[in-house]
């Protein structure tokens, strides 16, 4: 059998293990050794619950430690097990239990640095022929209540500055930053956290578990943790902390006078009674010498581009695309700003369709991103959530009238995540209290509710097969040129030689891609090149790496511009420089002046591009200032970034800008500015695929667009929610989710054939062009 349960008698197995089988060291457990016929043998220290993977198949995960050398700084290893072999295991496998794996097959370990295992793991599956062998003994008669409290261990605890390198310790300390659980790179959960002590030194520990609830239930900076055994290792010359076998955790609140009650999952712990005042010490420690934030904002104080936590409960949820998801949610007060209503589909929205109605003005939708996405869809409705790090961004949208968007990104940089608030925290008592007191009636227009009101409310699905069949007998499109072309059927088209242009009339059976922000890219008309809209956070980094270098004083205060340089309060101190571009020796007003910034950060950027109407990033060298990497914009304008093509453009020195400056009225125009620069600019697109059919035939058409098809700017839409919504909307006009091929809308437009040939193959495609949206469809 696969998994076989051994005996110990004696001290022995009662069945000695196949004759075949040698033992492998720990340490010989690498790539290139030969594994046949070798066997491991470990105590298992962690096991994880059986789950499912998305295709069905059992998995199960445990964690061996080794036998032979138990206090070695990596001594453990995790072992995957897989199908009906998980299955069994799961059903007998114990902490302390002795496993023996063979047949295993041995891959690097993608979480060996986050978990501090060894570097690669073993795979075990009965396909694969393998079979894991499991020590057991006979139980022991269990203790009585009152012989295990006789004697409960009294443990050592190591203050922060006394840690070693490779030690297994026992500590305290007051949480001063962590980050919320995540899904790891892994199979595990991680949560970060960096805790203080009286004796001043900083200890940042990374915590794995595939039990969400085994970590540490921390809910503010303050908050107290007793950590046991817990694994140190040295890295960069910092002490840190990871988790290691039987790690367990108590959380407190740090709070001064509030009950010392533990927050864990574990049912069987020991606490004793000199350790509360170990807790009241650290209380008043902290209240002295740690600034401690005050209590999360509220919605009735949230101000634009501001970060803040959040303490809510939740009312709605809803699956909005593939790398994010919404959070509907009320604190009880109303934001004093007008807020975004994420688009979704009513039968896509959970939550109560009454209550939602009954809070619709106090309530605030939050869009969550990428890692927190499996987290969020978990929640149930009513739950008391901590949001940690919620971005609330202001947007100006149609006809410049401005709202409030709340967005928590991804990534878990400045603690982002979100926690689920027990019905005991102090701060979900004090909330639920205040929720009971809100009077409702004055968000309501009637106390009641008809159904039509509801479905008017939640589903606009009348107007929208109104639209339908307008658009069934009108086509969503308009020719702008070619009149005297008439309609050819596609099957026509494809039977035809290249390069030609024809007028059809077809409907949208698909397109790509779905996630329509995808479909931005940079065009370069010079070289005809096509690339990626750059991520924010490579320019963040570009801009953090040039602000190592200090600003040259020798190239301030010229004849064309003033400079103005500062210091940072903050630990790294950097030397940020703003150069003022003047006009006839005069500085001009903010909404007509081009700066140049060096040593700042993108935060910073944003901030100067909503006062002065463009702003360059520029390094200095030796004589010049110049621009950066053309890897990030060469100019910020509002809310644009604007690239040069780093094939055809050559760089010069800023400088060159003086030759705008010195004109009657500069207008400081983008491609104005590329040009004395010697930049060749990029221009942002829409680049499509359609999947035309008219009952004759099916063809792909490329939709290669700046602004005029969906009469939408490529450059603005990844910037303006707005613009978002009304592109998504269109495309659901064109091609409606979930409707037949006869309810489809007719389309008509201009294509052109053309030929591409390479050194292989010959291929013929099509274009539309001189086409556009009409006004009146979306």
């Amino acid at each position: 059998m696969p998994v076989q349960l051994l005996k110990i008698v004696k001290g022995k197995p009662e069945t000695p293990l196949p004759s075949h089988l040698q033992k492998e060291d720990f340490k010989h457990l690498q790539e290139g050794f030969d594994h046949t016929n070798k066997y491991f043998e470990g105590i298992v220290v962690v096991s994880y619950p059986l789950t499912k993977l998305g295709d069905g198949t059992d998995f199960f995960k445990v964690v061996l430690q080794d036998m032979d050398d138990f206090y070695s700084r990596i001594n453990s290893i995790n072992i995957l097990i897989y199908g009906k072999m998980a299955e069994d295991c799961a059903k007998v496998t114990r902490s302390g239990d002795t496993f023996v794996v063979a047949g295993f097959k041995l891959e690097k370990s993608p979480t060996a640095r986050e978990d501090g295992r060894h570097d690669c793991h073993l795979k075990l599956s009965e396909e694969a022929g393998s079979t894991i062998f499991i020590y057991t003994t006979s139980k022991k008669p269990a203790a009585s209540k009152t012989a295990s409290l006789s004697v409960a261990p009294k443990y050592l605890y190591t203050p922060l500055n006394d840690l070693k390198d490779g030690t297994v310790v026992n500590l305290y300390g007051i949480v001063k930053f962590f980050k919320p659980p995540y899904v790891s790179k892994g199979t595990d959960y991680c949560s970060v956290v960096t805790l203080v002590d009286p004796s001043n030194v900083k200890l940042t520990c990374t915590l794995f578990n595939g039990n969400l609830d085994a970590l540490p239930k921390i809910y503010k900076v303050g908050d107290i943790v007793r950590f046991h055994r817990i694994k140190i290792r040295e890295y960069n010359g910092q002490m840190q902390g990871i988790t290691s076998g039987g790690f367990s955790s108590l959380t407190f609140d740090g709070t001064v006078g509030a009950p010392v009650v533990p927050r864990t999952s574990s049912k069987v712990y020991t606490f004793m009674d000199e350790e509360q005042k170990v807790i009241e010490e650290l209380r008043a420690w902290a209240a002295s010498n740690l600034s401690i934030p005050g209590p999360a904002a509220k919605l009735s104080g949230v101000q634009p581009m501001l970060f803040f936590d959040l303490t809510c409960q939740l009312v709605g949820k809803a699956k909005v695309d593939g790398s994010s998801f919404l959070l509907k949610v009320w604190d009880g007060t109303k934001c004093p700003y007008p807020t975004w209503k994420v688009p979704v589909e009513a039968r896509d929205m959970e939550g109560d369709k009454v209550h939602l109605y009954q809070l619709r003005k106090l309530t605030v939708d939050i869009l969550v991103y990428d890692n927190h996405v499996q987290l969020a869809k978990s929640f149930q409705i009513g739950s008391f959530l901590r949001i940690y790090s919620i971005h609330a961004k202001q947007v100006s949208a149609h006809q410049d009238v401005s709202h409030l968007e709340f967005h928590l990104h991804g990534g878990t940089c400045y603690g982002r995540g979100i926690g689920v608030l027990p019905e005991s925290n102090p701060d979900v008592k004090e909330l639920k209290a205040f929720l009971e007191s809100v009077d409702l009636a004055d968000t309501q227009n009637n106390e009641s509710m008809s159904s039509l009101e509801l479905d008017s409310t939640f589903n606009n699905l009348t107007d929208h097969e109104l639209d339908l069949e307008r658009c069934q007998q009108l086509s969503v499109t308009v020719l702008t040129d070619h009149q005297d072309l008439s309609n050819t059927d596609l099957k026509t088209i494809l039977n035809s030689t290249a390069p030609q242009q024809y007028r059809i009339r077809a409907k949208l059976r698909t397109y790509k891609p779905q996630k329509l922000y995808q479909s931005v890219k940079l065009h370069c008309s010079k070289c005809n090149s096509l690339s990626e809209v750059p991520d924010g956070d490579n320019f963040d980094l570009i801009l953090q790496g040039s602000a190592i270098t200090a600003p040259n004083l020798e190239l301030h205060n010229t004849s064309w511009y003033d400079s103005v340089m500062w210091t940072t309060q903050d630990q790294k101190q950097r030397k940020i420089a703003i150069h003022f571009v003047k006009h006839d020796e005069m500085l001009q007003q903010p909404e007509d002046t081009l700066l140049m910034i060096e040593g700042g950060t993108l935060k910073e950027i944003w901030k100067l591009t909503k006062r002065f109407k463009c702003v360059i990033p520029v390094r200095s060298t030796d004589n010049n200032l110049e621009l950066l990497d053309l890897s990030v914009p060469f100019l910020v304008q509002g809310g644009t970034k604007y690239y040069g093509c780093k094939q055809c453009s050559s760089p010069k020195p800023m400088k060159s800008l003086s030759s705008i400056a010195a004109k009657q009225e500069p207008s400081w125009e983008p491609t104005e500015i590329a040009q004395v620069l010697g930049i060749e600019p990029l221009q942002y697109v829409f680049i499509m695929k359609f999947t035309l059919v008219d009952g004759t035939g099916a063809l792909n058409a490329y939709l290669f667009d700046y602004e005029k098809f969906f009469q939408i700017p490529a450059s603005e839409i990844l910037t303006n929610s707005f613009l978002q919504e009304k592109m998504q909307m269109t495309m659901n006009m064109l091609c409606p989710p979930g409707r037949k091929l006869d309810d489809l809308p007719w389309l008509e437009c201009f294509i052109r054939s053309y030929n591409v040939r390479n050194e292989m193959k010959h291929q013929v495609c099509y274009q539309i062009f001189d086409t556009t949206i009409a006004e009146d469809v979306v």
